[in-house]
């Protein structure tokens, strides 16, 4: 009998468990959703195409996780929005060419929003280390960033 009660409470435990976690990923979700807000009908959004040289992969991921992003913490109210209403997306696979499309969405893009990159690695790092860092990002492209202008649609 006590070990009936004993895997009974087990079962019960480890299915709260398990409840917990998912509720704490759909509250992390909706959260993520309250703080990146999408564009509204109408709304401006821009998508940038950065092509990156297949041997400077790491080196572009380097540059956005540990030397950019990180850092717009520490910018002001209005540059943090931006940082907020950008994604990026990673590549699964190489282009024909052999080249890797990492995405940048601005959604929505905020009218009057600073999104120079070597502007706010200067804010962040100073003018020195902002050279460095702009050049260690623009040597790992492989051609120039395509860029696109959309307008959200009603769907």
């Amino acid at each position: 009998m006590n070990r009936i009660i004993a895997l009974f409470t087990i079962v019960l435990l480890v299915n709260l468990y398990s409840q917990s976690l998912r509720a704490q990923s759909t509250a992390s979700s909706n959260l993520r959703a309250a703080i990146r807000p999408r564009a509204a009908e109408g709304d401006t959004v821009w998508v940038f195409v950065n092509h990156i040289k297949p041997d400077k992969r790491q080196q572009f991921e380097h540059f956005v996780h540990d030397l950019f992003w990180p850092m717009a913490s520490q910018l002001g109210k209005s540059d943090q929005q931006v940082f907020g209403q950008t994604r990026v997306l990673y590549p699964i696979k190489a282009e024909a060419d052999g080249t890797y499309s990492y995405l940048f969405i601005m959604d929505p893009v905020i009218t009057g929003g600073n999104y120079d990159i070597k502007s706010l690695l200067t804010k962040m790092y100073g003018p020195e280390k902002a050279t460095e860092y702009n050049k260690m990002y623009d040597e790992t492209a492989a051609r120039e960033q395509t860029g696109y202008t959309l307008i959200q649609s009603h769907y």
